[in-house]
């Protein structure tokens, strides 16, 4: 019994099991509903012994407790003896701050037993509710090998494990419950009716339905089934298309009900959207069936039988290989099409096999400033050329880059499919090598401030890298590859920092492109400022404003740090990382600025992370001093170097202008920690004369690169 059952919810059961026995007669009305919570709780309404509200909870916990007495859902016949039930039963008309917090509208018994009907549940099924409420949707549902109920609201929470003494029970954010939810769990059937407007640490959120639905389908098993509630306007229609269709990747939308006012009974006429879905590849916009109710619908409902497919088997592992059960629900839409009959293609992590030329690759012809790239030092065998062609500038372009010896770790069908190009993959490797290296001393960060002094007792510090890509290089899938290997080499916890909150999509675009899971990326923002993060194995996504963020004594960085654990070895992405250029202050219009909070937030968490594998990406980073004065993981400044400390290196590098900028740049790529490289334009013809006269544009040689 949970700890969250106190003498007062004791009571309330007692109430349950009380309006369930009226319910039962059909004597339950209003005055009788009223008091049977007197007799509950010892007290009335009017002197504060419980609320209306509490009065429609025990209802809806009562109407549970006598569904669980009925025969299992089987037929349609059945539901319309559950539409009378509910009919009989008073309208909901008052709400709770807890009601409108979590989204709590109890799905009605009717719409409950025709999602059981269309879910079609087998005897070895394992089903989770991922918002179970009151557990409503399984009350009625057949004998299956396993049930699973998760419900974040703690009252609710304690009632279920006293209504349902058959199942586990867990308290999660359902949006997060793919990365929260114990790995042995693996559902073939879910019955879900998530909150349409609200999220647990956003507030209001529009998508919080579809948050909850792709964690859902994330989870679910090979072949499983979804049957789910979903607001009105989540269709395949105008803005949402894009959105619904990444959701539905890899999946059979099988049927679609639209539903008018099935909850009037609850209090609210919203319309809603009833889904069953199927995690096999298939169509996704099936002929929608309109109707006021359950009761309206019924005559039209043709139940779809549930497809019996090989399961995947798992991918091969060989002797001390990390387990990579992160990917084996994996899906795109390359390999899900493939036919049944072809035997199954392995997707087993391997070792990138490539060939290390101890000459430099000759230079291409030059066009204009620019040299068309290639890896000088690699040939990697069966990758796959950039989609577009990649240039370099002649001053890049002249320095080849070092030997490199790491060899990374991707899943087979990375090559395969060319997920990713030659040129990506060598940024895989160089910040492989990269990372296997350590910056000479040893340091302490410094109590105050961003600076690391010189300490015997001090820890190394692991070298970064910096991936300087211009736009169309791809620089979100480069992360996207590093992390991946960072995840096969048995490091399961990952951090990437990015820009803004909309970014988010495109990281987890990226992290799927290569077999990972949208739901593996959770973002910081999910979890109150003061409080664990609870996730275990994925990738901490955060931006930078929210990493400097703090309330009281409670600061994201701390946060973050309390996750990650002072031996934590993972990738530390910074995509767009000039976003830390103030770090270092310098001269602005009215005299010297300070540094910048959320510069310094992003260098003190490198700071207290010594082993953690730095990458860093921006396509300006050359650009100014500034934005290599938050670079504290590429060995500039301190022992062994020419600038005895960060200021130092400012000072004299802004003194020499762009060209010492540029002789920076050069020094690193020669130590294979930099690399920058741009779109060809080649191809790509004037624009016209008499507009770029008029606009002050440059006119360009036709054919020649430019950024």
């Amino acid at each position: 019994m949970s700890d969250l059952f106190t003498t007062q919810q004791a009571r309330q059961f007692d109430a349950v099991s009380a309006v369930s026995r009226l319910i039962a007669t059909g004597d339950l009305d209003r005055k009788v509903l009223n008091e049977a919570c007197n007799a509950a709780f010892n007290g009335s309404n009017a002197n504060g012994a419980w609320s209306q509200r509490d009065s429609f909870e025990i209802m809806e916990q009562g109407l549970v407790h006598h569904a669980r007495t009925l025969e299992p859902i089987t037929s349609i016949e059945q539901i319309a003896i559950l539409d009378q039930l509910s009919r009989a039963l008073p309208t909901q008309t008052v709400r709770s701050e807890d009601q409108i917090r979590f989204q709590q509208f109890s799905t009605p018994l009717e719409l409950a037993g025709l999602m059981i009907l269309l879910a079609q549940p087998k005897p070895s099924d394992t089903v989770l509710e991922p918002s179970a409420g009151n557990g409503a949707l399984v009350a009625m549902l057949p004998k299956v090998k396993g049930l699973h109920l998760n419900e974040l609201d703690g009252k609710r929470k304690a009632i279920l494990e006293m209504q349902f003494t058959n199942a586990s029970v867990t308290s999660f954010d359902g949006a997060m419950l793919s990365a929260h939810l114990p790995k042995a769990i693996l559902p073939t059937l879910i019955l879900m009716n998530p909150p349409f407007a609200r999220s647990e640490g956003r507030g209001k959120d529009r998508y919080a339905a579809v948050r909850h639905l792709r964690s859902a389908i994330s989870r679910l098993a090979a072949n499983g089934r979804i049957v789910a509630i979903m607001p009105e306007w989540f269709t395949p229609e105008g803005p949402m298309r894009k959105i619904y269709e990444a959701t539905f990747d890899g999946c059979t939308v099988a049927q679609s009900y639209l539903l008018q006012k099935s909850y009037l009974k609850q209090g609210t006429s919203i319309a809603i959207r009833l889904l069953v879905i199927d995690k096999r590849p298939g169509p996704n916009q099936p002929m929608v069936i309109q109707g006021d109710s359950v009761a309206k619908i019924a005559s039209k409902i043709v139940i779809p039988a549930r497809r019996t497919l090989p399961a995947p088997q798992p991918a091969t592992q060989q002797p001390g290989q990390a387990s990579i059960s992160l990917f084996k629900a994996a899906r795109s839409g390359k390999t899900s099409a493939v036919p049944l009959s072809k035997p199954r293609v392995s997707n087993a992590a391997i070792e990138l096999n490539y060939t290390s030329l101890e000459t430099p690759r000759p230079l291409g012809k030059q066009s204009g400033v620019y040299l068309p790239y290639r890896p000088s030092r690699l040939d990697i065998c069966n990758a796959a050329a950039h989609p577009t062609a990649l240039v370099e500038s002649v001053a890049m372009g002249s320095i080849p880059a070092p030997v490199p010896d790491y060899r990374p770790k991707i899943l087979e069908r990375v090559l395969r499919d060319k997920l990713v190009s030659e040129a990506q993959l060598e940024t895989l490797i160089y910040a492989g090598t990269a990372w296997s290296q350590f910056l000479p001393g040893r340091y302490k960060p410094d109590e105050e401030g961003v600076g690391l002094s010189p300490k015997e007792d001090g820890d190394q510090y692991r070298k970064g890298y910096f991936l300087g890509d211009g736009t169309g290089a791809g620089k979100g899938r480069q992360i996207a590859i590093c992390i991946l290997d960072s995840w096969l080499s048995g490091r399961r916890r990952n951090i990437w920092v990015s820009k803004n909150e909309s970014l988010l999509e495109d990281a987890r675009r990226d992290w799927q492109a290569i077999g990972g899971l949208a739901a593996d990326i959770q973002p910081l923002s999910g979890w109150k400022i003061d409080e664990p993060i609870t996730m275990g194995d994925g990738i901490l996504f955060m931006t930078f404003p929210t990493l400097r963020s703090q309330r009281q004594d409670a600061t994201r960085l701390r946060q973050v740090l309390n996750w990650a654990g002072s031996d934590y070895e993972g990738i530390m992405a910074f995509d767009e990382s000039h976003e830390m250029g103030g770090v270092a202050g310098g001269e602005g219009a009215l005299g010297k600025t300070k540094g910048s909070q959320q510069g310094i937030a992003g260098v003190r968490l490198q700071n207290h992370l010594p082993l953690a594998r730095v990458l860093y990406a921006s396509a300006t980073g050359a650009s100014d001093v500034n934005n290599l004065a938050y670079a504290v993981r590429l060995g500039l400044w301190g022992e062994g170097t020419s600038f005895a400390n960060r200021e130092n290196f400012i000072s004299e590098i802004r003194a020499g202008g762009i060209a010492a900028m540029e002789l920076v740049s050069r020094d690193l790529k020669a130590l294979g920690l930099y690399q920058a490289r741009a779109l060809s334009f080649a191809g790509v013809g004037l624009c016209c004369a008499n507009r770029s006269a008029g606009s002050g544009w440059p006119l360009k040689a036709f054919g020649h690169a430019t950024r």
